[in-house]
């Protein structure tokens, strides 16, 4: 199978204040009298991955252990510190509730919005708009401003708009935790349709049921290390074992 997702030794790192300092201000005043305390530390260290073609692959860990890193590095987002990304294809990326949409403009306006953002003319979005809209199941509030929105309604917004156009590589980050189960089970139909032309994606879930429904690999990471890579049940027992012990 041809790898379309490879990472070289991707490392990233990130330099904070020790202390928290309130304003900018603050911080000039602490910076010139040489009080700033920079602390540093590695959200990825040394990953090395390769995503086959056709794969969906579920990332697991514990909050703070880097997958929502890895996923903007993967949708070049985020710069890497060290390392190198190759990726092969079109990218579609679902990284935060509501990146890329405005909370003032309606949900119909932010299709527009978020289309161009992701690399469509505003004619094909035009094309798409109906099916887009009849996906995501807004009904009348596709007209309302998004701040009045759920959670759950700005997610199937989100989704039905990143996955309208088929992605050869398609990012979700814990997106498919939000909203019911109805909706849960078109997207998961969605993507494996997706799967049987070839598309690749890459998901964060902290539901186990969803990753052991759609995907065939997983990838542990823990405090910016990958733990373990392999079949899913595998790598979940493992990942169970852990927490286990931890919370022992």
């Amino acid at each position: 199978m041809r790898p379309v997702v490879i990472l070289d030794n991707i490392s990233v790192r990130y330099r904070t204040p020790e202390s928290k300092v309130g304003t900018f201000k603050e911080y000039a005043i602490q910076f010139l009298k040489r009080q700033v305390r920079i602390r540093e530390f590695n959200a990825l260290s040394s990953v090395n991955l390769k995503i086959n073609e056709g794969e969906i692959v579920g990332v697991i860990g514990r909050n703070g252990a880097g997958k929502s890193t890895l996923l903007k590095v993967v949708s070049r987002v985020l710069i890497p510190t060290e390392g190198r990304v190759r990726l092969h294809g079109w990218v579609s990326p679902l990284l935060e509730l509501g990146a890329g949409f405005h909370p003032e403009l309606t949900g119909r306006e932010n299709i527009f919005l978020n289309g161009t953002l992701l690399g469509h003319k505003r004619r094909e979005v035009e094309e798409w708009l109906d099916q887009i809209i009849e996906f995501a199941e807004l009904g009348a509030f596709i007209d309302a401003p998004l701040r009045t929105y759920s959670s759950g309604m700005i997610a199937r917004l989100g989704f039905s708009i990143a996955t309208t156009w088929k992605p050869d590589i398609l990012i979700l980050d814990e997106i498919l935790s939000v909203g019911d189960e109805n909706f849960r089970e078109k997207c998961e139909s969605r993507i494996k349709s997706f799967q049987k032309e070839g598309a690749t994606t890459l998901l964060v879930s902290h539901s186990v049921e969803s990753i052991k429904a759609m995907c065939s690999r997983a990838i542990w990471l823990d405090r910016g290390v990958v733990k373990a890579d392999g079949a899913v049940k595998n790598i979940l027992d493992l990942y169970r074992q852990s927490q286990h012990e931890h919370h022992s």
